[in-house]
């Protein structure tokens, strides 16, 4: 399957068109099954993950081959044929509250996956075991979210097709992601943090550690990674260059207050209730 993408979409718009659909058709398969991923764990790379550049060739082959439909069912929609929405059926285990949510076919959502509307998982995403997604929550093209993971009500987390060498956001396990947060860029965020509500994280994001006292910054040619237990939440620091000083200007910025301890797991529990 990935000799067959790298060939068609080296091709381009020349591409044979019957042939591009019936490789993106059984990728979007794969896909939504979850034994394919845009980007998956690898110990030996730096972050942890490694991304597959020929799963979002191939994403971006359904995008270019598909032909514009009518796919109204009551409110008018109109997109490429090649992207339905998906309809897991009761045995996925899977809820999706009524009110307005959409999951595009060749995302992959695990069993016990909580669903509360409106919200959005885009093509090509992979969301683990147990998660939930709250009210006005988007879970963009090929983010990894793992299991375990609150992404609370308008919580973004920011998708990728291209470049397709680019790493998507990765939420790894147990994670908590607060209201109105946006995670971009190939953001990692490891096992156990917890992102305030508010906090803005890119790939070129400085992230000050305050109990190590440390500055946090992506290495050359990698995303921006939150450690792991790591407490994230929204600050500020000072303007001192040009008329910033005068003016009192600060910009925003992620601080790192604390590391996971019993107090946070107990605060993280409460969601439990609602399952």
């Amino acid at each position: 399957m990935r000799e067959r993408i790298e060939e068609l979409f080296a091709a381009g718009a020349a591409a044979d068109k019957g042939a591009a659909r019936e490789a993106f058709s059984v990728l979007q398969q794969a896909l939504g099954a979850g034994d394919v991923r845009a980007a998956e764990p690898d110990p030996a790379a730096p972050t942890g993950w490694r991304v597959n550049a020929w799963v979002k060739q191939g994403i971006l082959l359904g995008f270019r081959f598909g032909d514009l439909v009518d796919m109204s069912e009551g409110l008018p929609f109109y997109d490429k044929d090649t992207m339905p929405l998906k309809r897991p059926g009761t045995a996925a285990g899977i809820r999706i509250v009524p009110g307005g949510s959409s999951v595009r076919e060749g995302a992959f959502l695990a069993k016990g996956v909580i669903c509360m509307p409106p919200m959005y998982v885009n093509i090509g995403a992979y969301v683990g075991e147990g998660t939930l997604i709250d009210s006005h929550a988007l879970v963009g093209s090929c983010a990894q979210v793992g299991a375990r993971v609150h992404v609370s009500a308008a919580a973004q987390i920011g998708g990728v097709i291209e470049p397709v060498g680019a790493m998507p956001v990765i939420i790894e396990d147990d994670v908590l992601v607060g209201g109105n947060t946006g995670i971009y860029e190939g953001a990692v965020v490891k096992r156990r943090a917890v992102i305030a509500a508010g906090t803005v994280l890119t790939g070129s994001t400085p992230v000050y550690d305050l109990p190590n006292g440390r500055i946090i910054r992506p290495e050359p040619g990698q995303p921006l990674v939150i450690p792991e237990g790591a407490v994230v939440v929204p600050g500020a620091r000072s303007v001192n260059v040009g008329a910033g000083a005068d003016w009192g200007l600060s910009l925003a910025t992620p601080v790192i207050v604390k590391y996971r301890d019993d107090r946070t797991d107990t605060r993280t529990e409460l969601e439990t209730w609602i399952r």
